[in-house]
């Protein structure tokens, strides 16, 4: 039991248990560099509509009936003529915006002579940072060869 407690406890202890060894192990990490070739940034488009106020010019009075609404214009309190039919010509339509967002990048690098390609959160400019780690590999089948 103590072996078995041990085994759990420090890397690379081996326990038995029906036949089976199991062998806990320090992954092998490192952080290093790869060469950024590429970075283009994947948008979202967003489709905003909002109500506008739209007015039709005031269509410009000719001769006698510029001055005859000028003096009327003149004689009555309140609301002039002329601004009520402007407020008529204006009307509410509805006008579509649309918008575009970098929500990541595609990162094409290269690291040690291989080709990879990455979407990420940023743009990570002329060197991206990467992890490396190194396992090795075995194979479970019973009577496999290895190379």
């Amino acid at each position: 039991m103590a072996f078995a407690l041990l085994a759990l406890c420090v890397p690379g202890a081996a326990a038995a248990q029906d036949g089976d060894v199991t062998i806990v192990q320090i992954e092998n990490v490192r952080i290093d560099y790869a060469r950024v070739l590429r970075v283009e940034p994947v948008y979202q488009t967003l489709r905003a509509t909002r109500m506008e106020h739209n007015c039709d010019p005031p269509q410009k009075e000719k001769g006698l009936s510029r001055v005859l609404g000028t003096v009327k214009d003149a004689l009555t309190p309140g609301k002039s003529e002329k601004q009520a039919q402007a407020d008529q010509d204006c009307r509410l339509v509805p006008i579509e915006r649309e918008f575009k967002r970098p929500i990541a990048y595609d990162v094409d690098y290269v690291y040690k002579g291989s080709k990879y390609r990455s979407r990420l959160p940023r743009d990570p400019g002329s060197r991206l940072r990467i992890r490396v780690s190194v396992t090795p590999y075995l194979v479970n089948a019973p009577g496999a060869a290895e190379r």
